[in-house]
């Protein structure tokens, strides 16, 4: 009988907490196993807003370790990654019956000063009465400010992470639920069901990481066994996406009368993201869905501040989730702290750590936190890495994008210049091994639809776990905001026939 293998750390979770713990931990050489019982960044981490930020809002609930923490880590991601994360501008008008501009002006100089700012420029005075950011704008709205953040593509960040996981030696398994965990003899006896063919096997770890998100609680009472489980605020956040309301590329970030902000963000070139809302959730997360209260109230609060009304009928897509944040008794949902709390299991025998809370902006600095915690229980093995290491395809610099875009059209001249800058959004530098030996559209395969062609979806396939349609028009690329429902079955029929080989 085969010796079964014995795992440093199994990870609970392939969200973007679980996945990047993953790529620490096996990057410092512990041995990982990771179990996704979905796809990954298929719950919370692929429904942000798509920001890398440190949550100007937060300083009016004094979170200043968090938003230091935060601000620190753009310009870290940023560098690490910048196919996937770039600058953002944001506009913040001034309403004159909200927050006098002497509080705006003193929030933008902390959120300037307080972090590591190198790469990104500071804030300004804008003239809304004069300027393009001002066009959209009713005309009340006559001065602002503009600052910098970054933007992140969520789910592409989750997989990425996983990826170079897997590159180090982790083994990454989705569609993987966990039935059982029991502490035998010093050691997890895991429990883990293929849920494509209900095959299951058992593994064995030293450590448990509990990074289920919102079944974080679930995990505990349902798989380990623990009845008293209640540390998760659930609250859900939802957007909505129109057709671009304007045509310069800032973005906007708009107070509301009852003390919340929204976000107007441009999106896939062709679109505005409109969010999010904050509401307390007591429903299962994966049946939570926008609710008609929440378009309302995104509708609304955008035309608060936009000339041309954002109505209903204009909606393309919507989607919602649910963040699971530590319940911290705070009163209201947008007032629950955004700051991650790892809490090692009480119990005796092999260890248990569980994640509450957290930001996707921070989830590099999570990961190094819970490896401090791995270290102090099965000893040390190599130092930090990750805030120098690039994710796969990042290896460039900041502000070379527009460069490797180019130099992709040369050793590909066949690309239209949106299809390779997509590309390279998407993939960086490996964009080339996606595109292989091709020297003709041709020799891409069959196109399912606004320049998806076979090639990628086999690279997606291949390396990304991409296993359904949804898979990769929803969270590897968004092309699913474009395919009509003619192109989505000829892909499923596609993937359908990959698999069965």
């Amino acid at each position: 009988m085969a010796e079964t293998k014995l795992y440093d750390v199994f990870v609970i979770g392939g969200g973007i907490n679980g996945c990047g713990i993953a790529r620490d931990a096996v990057g410092r050489g512990y041995s990982v196993f990771l179990a996704e019982m979905n796809d990954l960044a298929s719950g919370t981490s692929s429904w942000s807003s798509k920001l890398i930020h440190g949550g100007l809002r937060y300083l009016e609930h004094y979170e200043f370790r968090l938003v230091r923490e935060a601000l620190s880590e753009r310009e870290v991601l940023l560098a690490n990654a910048p196919h996937i994360i770039w600058p953002l501008r944001f506009v913040l008008p001034h309403h004159k019956g909200l927050r006098p501009a002497w509080l705006l002006r003193l929030g933008l100089f902390l959120y300037d000063h307080i972090g590591k700012r190198k790469l990104l420029p500071a804030t300004t005075t804008v003239d809304l009465k004069d300027s393009a950011m001002g066009k959209p704008l009713k005309p009340l709205f006559s001065k602002g400010f503009e600052y910098s953040d970054c933007w992140v593509n969520d789910a592409r960040l989750v997989v990425l992470n996983a990826r170079d996981a897997a590159e180090r030696g982790a083994e990454i398994r989705t569609r993987t639920e966990v039935v059982s965990a029991e502490r035998k003899d010093g050691t997890w006896e895991v429990t883990v069901e293929d849920r494509a063919t209900g095959a299951r096997e058992t593994v064995h770890a030293r450590l448990m990481v509990n990074a289920g998100g919102p079944w974080v609680d679930h995990i505990l009472t349902g798989v380990v066994g623990r009845n008293d489980a209640q540390n998760v605020r659930l609250v859900q956040g939802s957007h909505i996406v129109v057709p671009k309301l304007h045509a310069h590329d800032r973005a906007y970030i708009f107070q509301n009368a009852d003390g919340r902000i929204i976000f107007a963000l441009p999106y896939e070139e062709d679109f505005t993201l409109i969010g999010t809302t904050d509401q307390d959730y007591k429903g299962d997360p994966k049946e939570v869905a926008i609710t008609d209260a929440e378009i309302e109230y995104l509708c609304a609060a955008a035309s608060e501040y936009f000339a041309k009304p954002v109505e209903r009928s204009s909606i393309v897509w919507t989607y919602s989730g649910v963040r699971p944040l530590y319940d911290d008794g705070a009163s209201a949902a947008q007032e629950a702290t955004r700051d991650y709390v790892l809490k090692p299991d009480p119990a005796e025998g092999a260890p248990l750590i569980n994640i509450f809370g957290g930001k996707i902006t921070t989830y590099r600095r999570l990961a190094e936190s819970m490896l401090d915690l791995i270290e102090d229980r099965l000893g040390k093995k190599s130092a930090c890495w990750t805030h120098r290491a690039a994710l796969p395809g990042g290896d460039f610099a900041v502000h070379d994008f527009d460069a490797e875009v180019d130099r992709l059209i040369k050793d590909y001249p066949f690309l239209a210049a949106n299809q390779a800058r997509r590309y390279m959004r998407h993939y960086g530098s490996r964009a080339r091994v996606l595109l292989g030996q091709a020297r003709a559209l041709e020799d891409l395969g069959q196109e399912f639809g606004h320049d998806l062609y076979a090639a990628e979806v086999d690279y997606l396939i291949a390396q990304e776990w991409a296993v359904e349609a949804a898979d990769v028009l929803w969270r590897r690329t968004k092309r699913g905001l474009r395919l009509d429902a003619s192109q989505v079955a000829k892909l499923e029929a596609y993937m359908v026939e990959k698999r069965a080989v």
